[in-house]
């Protein structure tokens, strides 16, 4: 009989699961000496957990199946819960394997010794457990495997002693059966083709796997004959849009902007969405984003079949036949003269490559992404679900190794950046074709916005000083260069556009540092504030197209 690792690397791949990014210690090692042995599953090596986690996240979005982890004790697993926790609010699959003492040194206290399963159940809810024995270790891993890929995603963290690794007697399991998610029952979509025959005000709020082509084609009928509102999602885990798709509006990340996109409505239907809520608190303003009058229906959870339930509304409204409207192919003009973030996002309309995927992590300088993007060739857009920087990298990194044939775009913050920097190195290890966009601002940007609307504007110098990155400006060329991805610095459109063409022309990683002044900085981020508590009192017309003003 095989050792446990053996057995369990087989049953990994026995089930489909073709990548395991790695960070792997002491007690890990018969696992990685059994990798030789199973030529189906590729072993990607990471030099910091957060980008093991990150990249089996972006690897899980954009191949619509799971990717391995494997990490290090409870310490490895600390490290990467930040991007395990965005994979969590995204429902992404992941099989999070993490090694673990063996089963009788853990009474000894060692230094590396820690409580595992409580760690995991922080962004493993639904699925944490550890393995007792070489013999129940294969079964334990079919259930991991069956959690992770079941409707909503989750990560499920499978905990393995090192003895129970190493320990004979273990029997490989077969692959569980596949997830089979239904649609919204009869009386559901019913109730809802109801409302939207009523005449009220409505609008869909679309999320999950509701944002995906087909999904969103049915979505677009059904509002092209009922005239409801389409809405994504503020952070999608997986957005496909671009010329020849339904356009549609992302609700706003602040909490005042997006009380204009929902003012008015009567009705809001939820598919694979919650009902939109304030990111933070603020003094005075409310949690919950949904107008007063306005009733909240839920067409599809998240562990129905999205597509399928809007589907069954579509005929019940008649609108099975029914023209959608697409976003027509456009592209923005060429940007000229001195470099600043919206130039930036126009570069990237400009050129951006058919069947592209964009890791959007630009925070502020990001905020004209979206509009300069619209009707470009078609794409696959990631954000950052969960709200922990350091995605960005680590994304780009798992969804090169999902999508060996697609380009892949990643915009990032400079503070963003230096949370999972570790990435690039991965990127020019795997030969991944990537390409970097790193917004250098030398400031934590988003932060100075929301320092003035929290109230808090008349800090001092030694508090303004936690937000900036001056003092050195970070050199992202040099940093790059240093982990084996060829990288260079532009200050102008002339610049960046001959770089950004050459990088989507040529295989391999490459890094563009571009150099912006924030986006929101100075009278604009003084008189944001104002403006933003402005809105709910100035008339509807006005109120939007303000909000569309300052973030389209």
């Amino acid at each position: 009989m095989p050792q446990g690792a053996q057995a369990l690397l087989q049953t990994l791949a026995d089930a489909g699961i073709e990548v395991c990014f790695t960070n792997p210690g002491t007690s890990e090692m018969h696992f990685v000496a059994a990798l030789d042995g199973e030529p189906r599953l590729r072993a990607v090596l990471t030099l910091f957990e957060g980008v093991a986690t990150g990249a089996a996240d972006g690897y899980a979005r954009m191949a619509d199946k799971p990717a391995a982890t494997l990490l290090h004790l409870g310490c490895g697993l600390g490290n990467g819960l930040a991007n395990l926790h965005n994979a969590r609010k995204g429902h992404v699959p992941i099989v999070n394997i993490v090694g673990d003492h063996a089963t009788w040194h853990v009474p000894f206290d060692a230094q590396l010794q820690s409580d595992i399963e409580t760690v995991a159940r922080n962004v493993s809810p639904g699925f944490v457990r550890t393995s007792r024995s070489s013999a129940e270790l294969c079964r334990d891993a079919a259930d991991a495997i069956a959690a992770a890929r079941g409707l909503p995603g989750q990560v499920a963290t499978l905990i393995l002693p090192a003895d129970v690794s190493w320990g004979d007697g273990a029997e490989p399991c077969p692959p569980p059966p596949a997830p089979a998610p239904v649609a919204a029952d009869e009386a559901v979509v019913a109730a809802v083709a109801a409302v939207l025959r009523s005449g009220r005000r409505a609008a869909l709020l679309l999320g999950g796997r509701a944002l995906r082509e087909p999904a969103l084609l049915a979505a677009a009928r059904i509002a092209a004959r009922c005239g409801v509102k389409l809405l994504a999602e503020v952070f999608p885990t997986r957005l496909t849009r671009g010329a020849g798709l339904p356009a549609i509006e992302r609700v706003a990340y602040l909490a005042e902007m997006a009380g204009v996109q929902l003012a008015g409505l009567d009705d809001l239907v939820l598919v694979d969405a919650k009902a939109p809520v304030s990111f933070f608190a603020y003094p005075g303003r409310p949690s919950d984003l949904v107008p007063a009058g306005c009733t909240v229906h839920t067409l599809a959870t998240p562990a129905q079949d999205a597509a399928a339930s809007l589907e069954r509304l579509a005929q019940a409204l008649g609108a099975a036949q029914t023209p959608p409207a697409l976003q027509a192919a456009q592209r923005p003009g060429r940007p000229r003269g001195k470099l600043s973030a919206p130039k930036v996002c126009k570069a990237v309309g400009h050129l951006l490559p058919e069947n592209a995927i964009v890791v959007d992590e630009a925070i502020t300088s990001g905020l004209m992404l979206g509009v300069m993007t619209a009707g470009a060739p078609r794409h696959d857009l990631i954000t950052l679900t969960g709200g922990a920087i350091g995605q960005g990298l680590p994304n780009a990194v798992g969804a090169a190794i999902a999508c060996p044939g697609r380009p892949v775009l990643a915009l990032v913050g400079d503070g963003s950046a230096m949370y999972t920097a570790q990435a690039l190195w991965t990127m020019a290890r795997e030969r991944l074709h990537v390409i970097v966009i790193v917004f250098n601002n030398a400031a934590y940007s988003v932060l100075n916005v929301e320092l003035e609307r929290v109230g808090a504007a008349k800090a001092g110098p030694k508090a303004r000083a936690q937000l900036d990155l001056h003092a050195p400006v970070i050199d992202f060329t040099r940093l790059a260069q240093g982990l084996g991805v060829p990288a260079l610095r532009v200050d102008s459109a002339e610049a960046l556009l001959p770089a950004l063409q050459q990088a989507l022309a040529k295989p391999g990683p490459q890094l563009i540092e571009a150099m912006v002044p924030e986006a929101l900085s100075g009278l604009r981020r003084r008189l944001l504030p104002w403006l933003l508590r402005s809105l709910p009192t100035l008339p509807p017309p006005l109120a939007r197209t303000l909000k569309r003003r300052l973030a389209p």
